[in-house]
């Protein structure tokens, strides 16, 4: 089970990760087989299912989105706490969204849904 010390250091860490634009700290906290899906995966990466699996694909999908938007910055809204999930409220570059981080037993995120305000 996931608890609040647990989720309140993930968010501040994946938060300053983008920040830091840091692609390498980004995908720390990631499994290697770790599955995303994302609407933005299909204008960025061309892939029409909306989803990537393993670190290498997400890797690069993240790298063309940090080029294309230098000027990234993610500010936290709020963590909301779920039985081994955490999810994140944030302002963006594209407005306001909210990912759904999926654990695994050691913790590192093993599946990743991104949601856009429309």
């Amino acid at each position: 089970m996931i608890d609040a010390d647990f989720a309140a250091h993930f968010a501040a860490d994946w938060i300053a990760a983008w920040n830091a634009h840091d692609l390498d700290r980004i995908l720390a906290h990631y499994s290697d087989d770790f599955e995303m899906s994302s609407p933005v995966i299909v204008q960025i990466a061309g892939e029409p299912s909306g989803r990537l699996k393993g670190k290498a694909a997400v890797g690069a999908y993240w790298a063309q989105a940090l080029a294309l938007i230098p000027e990234l910055h993610f500010e936290l809204v709020t963590t909301l706490l779920g039985v081994d999930s955490v999810t994140l409220y944030y302002k963006g570059a594209r407005g306001l969204a909210a990912e759904v981080f999926f654990f695994d037993p050691e913790r590192k995120v093993a599946r990743a849904c991104a949601h856009y305000a429309v």
